[in-house]
């Protein structure tokens, strides 16, 4: 079977799943099954696809990703948000519409933290929404800045994300991707700020009283122990002193040392942390695990390279070759989830970035900052239909208002995407770039 007819197949099996209703990883596998048959036979098929599946989940870089989700939830159940809202209150706790800031601040804290835009927009938008509701800030308003602002966390480190993109991406240093996301994360936050400032102003919205130097100090002060994570495990990553994996156990060690000292922790919510994450790690596997198979098919039937050329030939020139990759990404993020998305578009798109120049680095920030913004839209964003239950806003009422960050967000994509500094000098400085 030709290349083409192989993508053919599997594509339009797993499209044709994926609008049916089956769940993702059920789809993909599925796909990947009925092409392998179609191409070596039924039993190779059989043992190629077991072998891949579980090739693909023996890494050691993946341990990271649970234990990195047991630290996202620890921290959302130990007591660190609300110390976090309070600090963001203190940095923005004067500028008009105050707690539309404190929310992103909050999430680009609380995101960075834990890794997850989902538990993010939970943790964040659950304390702040009634506040905001009784100082009269419209709740579509305040639901639209936290989805748009809960997926800073995806970029600013330590990120499960850039751990996926890595170990899919063929080893891509997670020291280099953790550093490179710092620019990106915090220009996304300071973009959803400026978007939300202008309609503040619009709409009246007055500043907090802010809090004295004393107080401040305090706020700071109770605050320090949950920041200083972020200094020892990316710290400790970029300096060599452990693996991401290393620093994923160190994660939760201080995490729940931390939360133990705060006693925000009982054996409920023990138990609860430890059902979560397991749930939350069998998924994240199962599509490890199918998407390993898919890479390999993609692979064998030359999938990649076919539409490498084919993309080459229709656009010979980087500048257009990337902006056909931007919308591609901006329309996959729409109907899949990060995780997936990553999994299943990096074997196809790093080989087309590198061929018009593009840093694996670099191509690592612009595809997950394009699923960052997926994220947020219909009909799959994940964030939205969380952020949305969290306060009973109706879709229909958020997406109009989503509209302003939407589009200032995918400007700063494009920014992103052809400016390779604001990705690479961070880590180009720190040494972290191969």
């Amino acid at each position: 079977m030709s290349a083409l007819g192989a993508a053919l197949l599997l594509f339009g099996l797993f499209f044709l799943l994926l609008f049916a209703s089956v769940p993702i990883s059920i789809a993909i596998g599925v796909s990947s099954f009925v092409t392998i048959v179609a191409v070596l036979g039924w039993s190779d098929a059989t043992f190629i696809l077991g072998q891949q599946m579980t090739g693909g989940v023996e890494s050691f870089p993946l341990l990271a990703i649970p234990l990195f989700i047991l630290a996202g939830n620890i921290m959302n159940s130990g007591g660190i948000a609300r110390r976090l809202i309070d600090l963001a209150l203190v940095i923005v706790g004067r500028v008009p519409g105050s707690l539309a800031h404190t929310n992103v601040v909050a999430n680009m804290l609380f995101g960075a933290l834990s890794g997850s835009a989902v538990a993010s927009a939970a943790a964040i938008g659950g304390t702040l929404h009634r506040r905001q509701e009784e100082e009269g800030y419209d709740p579509a308003f305040s639901t639209a800045v936290n989805i748009s602002s809960a997926s800073t966390g995806l970029l600013i480190p330590p990120t499960t994300a850039a751990i996926v993109y890595s170990t899919i991406a063929g080893g891509v240093s997670v020291s280099a991707l953790f550093m490179a996301g710092y620019v990106p994360g915090i220009l996304m936050g300071l973009v959803v700020i400026a978007v939300a400032t202008v309609i503040a102003l619009r709409q009246g919205l007055r500043g907090g009283e802010g809090v004295g130097l004393r107080q401040g100090l305090i706020v700071l002060l109770r605050a320090i122990p949950s920041l200083l994570l972020i200094i020892i495990v990316v710290g400790g990553i970029v300096a060599g002193v452990f693996t991401a994996t290393e620093g994923a156990a160190v994660a939760v060690v201080y995490c729940l040392v931390l939360s133990l000292i705060y006693r925000a922790l009982n054996r409920e919510a023990i138990a609860r942390i430890i059902r979560d994450t397991v749930s939350a790690t069998g998924v994240v596997m199962l599509l490890v695990a199918a998407s390993s198979a898919m890479s390999w098919i993609m692979a064998f039937s030359g999938i990649p390279g076919a539409i490498t050329d084919a993309m080459l030939s229709v656009a010979s020139s980087g500048p257009v070759v990337i902006a056909l990759m931007l919308i591609v990404l901006l329309a996959v993020g729409t109907f899949l989830d990060i995780t997936p998305a990553i999994l299943i578009f990096t074997p196809i798109m790093l080989p087309i970035a590198e061929s018009v120049g593009m840093d694996p680095v670099h191509f690592g920030m612009v595809l997950i900052m394009a699923m960052c913004i997926g994220t947020m839209t219909p009909p799959v964003g994940s964030v939205l239909f969380v952020a949305t239950g969290i306060t009973g806003v109706s879709i229909e009422r958020v997406v109009p208002r989503l509209l302003p960050f939407f589009a200032a967000l995918i400007a700063l994509l494009i920014l992103i995407a052809y400016v390779p500094a604001l990705s690479l000098w961070l880590p180009g400085l720190t040494g972290s770039l191969e």
